[in-house]
């Protein structure tokens, strides 16, 4: 854990900025690679068949096999226009880069459009017309969560491809992004209690789409992605990024660089090598903004104090000087050891050294422990890297997914509320 210290390669980033109410994330990108943002959405409560945890699916390859297959409900343009009150002002819960999200309203049996207020809300992400990628982020959507079903995945419930409108259906959540819970200007404080649910949550997610028997890489993991529902369950939304994991004996997959400045892998900056461990370094980085409640680039800091990762290093392996950096809004009220145990854990996954960050398995086996009540007064500074012979892997689900379309990153970035916005690339 020493070593990860020192091993923190620099990459120049710039801010991107969220505001969950009203404002989605969009594409910047960063150093020479590409990399792409993400936002928010808001929760709602399906009574769609019940699907467990699921990815058996096979993935398609073409674009007509993908929309055929997908055991999603295909919905027509006027659908979704009156669902949403044709698209009117008072409905958007978001924008960003890849256009615009609605709230609207379907009925809980039989998905058709329904009046206003009555029914099953959805939100509603429409694609902005002239945006190609879009259409290839909008397709990797329904690539992967036509197939991938999990409670900490974000339920995808429908899509429109009618003529040039490309638009996607996804469950409601009611608590919106843990960016805005975190970040927004008059949101109330989390309590440490929540915070660490919301990061068992999102471990869950990435841990099942890294043990899945095709593993799938997030490649986007940040607090704009992680929606939260009406109980603060987390669920990862916005898979426009996705991709396929390496096969066989491969250690990495080599793809255009894309992500989210300030979140995305030194290495997979730099080589455009990417692994499961470039999402464990992007959780390790949601970890310091849950400890800190500061966003991972903040350029209205000062020097050092703009960038996360380097600003916080230096206090995570000492437990003198943990209380320096913990998020004020707290008060004081977390326990120390488990604060501890969680800034431990943040250090082994934002080590500069990918092979030397822990698997996510592991590191939702050590932040599930922390949930006993024993924790909140003691909880021990576990390497989780070198305890990796006594954690058995979780057992890889048995999903088949195909490599889904790349995206490239393009400019600054916001955030918004609904379940698949994108924001930052890196080149």
């Amino acid at each position: 854990m020493g070593n990860c210290m020192d091993t923190t390669a620099r990459v120049d980033h710039s801010m991107t900025n969220a505001a969950y109410p009203s404002k989605v994330t969009s594409k910047t990108s960063l150093s020479s690679v590409p990399s792409t943002i993400k936002s928010n959405s808001t929760r709602s409560t399906l009574t769609l068949p019940s699907m467990r945890d699921r990815s058996e699916l096979p993935t398609p390859r073409t674009e007509g096999e993908i929309l055929s297959s997908s055991n999603l409900k295909a919905f027509t343009f006027n659908d979704l226009k009156t669902a949403t009150k044709n698209f009117r002002p008072d409905s958007l819960l978001g924008e960003g880069g890849f256009g615009h999200v609605y709230k609207g309203w379907i009925d809980e049996h039989t998905l058709a459009p329904s009046r206003p207020g009555s029914g099953l809300v959805v939100a509603v992400k429409k694609l902005k017309p002239e945006g190609f990628q879009g259409h290839k982020e909008w397709l990797t959507e329904v690539d992967y969560l036509g197939q991938l079903h999990h409670k900490n995945l974000v339920k995808l419930i429908g899509y429109c491809s009618d003529g040039d409108n490309r638009l996607l259906v996804y469950e409601f959540m009611p608590k919106g992004s843990l960016e805005n819970h975190l970040f927004r200007r008059g949101a109330d404080p989390l309590s440490w209690a929540i915070r660490l649910k919301v990061a068992i949550g999102a471990a869950r997610g990435l841990s099942f789409l890294h043990d899945a028997e095709n593993q799938v890489i997030y490649r986007d993991f940040k607090a704009s992605n992680i929606l939260l529902d009406s109980e603060f369950n987390a669920k990862l939304s916005d898979f426009g990024l996705a991709k396929a994991g390496p096969t066989g004996d491969k250690t990495h997959v080599s793809t255009q660089v894309m992500g989210t400045h300030g979140y995305a892998a030194p290495e997979y900056i730099a080589t455009g090598r990417l692994s499961a461990k470039a999402d464990v370094y992007s959780f390790g980085v949601v970890l310091l903004e849950l400890l800190t409640g500061r966003r991972a680039l903040d350029k209205s800091k000062p020097g050092i104090e703009q960038n996360l990762v380097d600003w916080a290093r230096p206090h995570l392996g000492d437990k003198r000087r943990l209380y320096r950096i913990m998020d004020t809004k707290l008060g004081g009220q977390y326990p120390k050891k488990g604060a501890n145990a969680i800034a431990s854990i943040a250090l082994q996954c934002i080590c500069g050294d990918a092979k030397m960050r822990p698997r996510m398995s592991q590191v939702l086996e050590e932040l599930e422990l922390l949930q006993d009540a024993k924790y909140g007064a003691a909880s021990p500074l576990v390497d989780i890297r070198k305890a990796s012979h006594a954690v058995p892997r979780s057992p890889r689900s048995p999903m088949k997914v195909q490599p889904s379309p790349r995206r490239s990153l393009g400019a600054a970035a916001a955030a918004s509320p609904l379940p698949g916005y994108r924001t930052a690339q890196v080149h």
